[in-house]
C-alpha cells in the first residue's frame, strides 16, 4: 500500500525528539495502545532524513524523504533492516517511523471501508 504524508518539509531534530518521547511515553503507558498514536508526518520525514545513505535501505529512506510517498512494505523493510545497526536512539526513532507507517495503513484501510 502506498503511504503519503501531508508535510512538505521535515521537522527539526528537536521536534522529532520531543514527539518521539511523547509517543513512546503515551504508548508505553497503555496496555494495548491504539495504532493511531504516532509521530506527525513532519517527524516521519525527519526520521527518514536521518537514515538516508547509499545503502539499499538508505535509498528507500531518501525516496520517502524527497517525495513524501512510498510503498509501506518497502519503508517497513528498510526501517527493520536499519534497526539492526542503529543506536538505541536510532532504534527508537525507527520504531516510531514503523508506528507512523502502521497508522497510515490503518487510516487508509478505514477510509476504504
Amino acid at each position: 500500500m502506498i503511504v503519503s504524508c501531508r508535510a512538505t518539509s521535515p521537522a527539526p531534530d528537536s521536534q522529532v525528539l520531543a514527539e518521539m518521547s511523547d509517543v513512546l511515553d503515551r504508548r508505553g503507558a497503555l496496555k494495548h495502545p491504539p495504532v493511531t498514536i504516532a509521530v506527525s508526518d513532519a517527524s516521519a520525514l525527519g526520521i527518514a532524513g536521518v537514515f538516508v545513505s547509499p545503502t539499499p535501505s538508505g535509498r528507500v529512506f531518501e525516496r520517502f524523504y524527497r517525495s513524501g510517498t512510498i510503498d509501506s512494505t518497502d519503508l517497513l523493510e528498510a526501517a527493520r533492516t536499519e534497526q539492526g545497526y542503529a543506536s538505541a536512539e536510532g532504534h527508537a526513532a525507527l520504531h516510531c517511523l514503523i508506528g507512523w507507517v502502521h497508522a497510515r495503513v490503518h487510516r487508509a484501510e478505514s477510509e476504504a471501508r
